[in-house]
């Protein structure tokens, strides 16, 4: 499965969103801080679900990294568009 998948799957089980775009972003930041050559270390995540509805901005991060878990730490930067 790869990192992007696993993203996908995770928030997806996690939120049930309307929309979900997960983006490889690697290829853009090869040879930058962070690169760690499996292209697979940046990653931009548009999410739309009622879920984040009540919640604040801050909050609606929150919830999105912990649904993420240990990704947070395998993957170099993760850009959210959360709403």
């Amino acid at each position: 499965m790869t990192v992007k998948d696993d993203i996908e799957a995770r928030l997806t089980a996690a939120f049930a969103p309307d929309r979900l775009e997960v983006t490889n972003e690697s290829h853009r930041h090869a040879g930058h801080a962070g690169d760690d050559g499996t292209g697979e270390s940046h990653f931009h995540i548009l999410i739309r679900a009622a879920a984040f509805a009540p919640m604040t901005r801050v909050a609606r991060h929150r919830a999105v990294h912990q649904a993420l878990g240990d990704l947070n730490q395998r993957v170099h930067a993760i850009a959210l568009d959360v709403g």
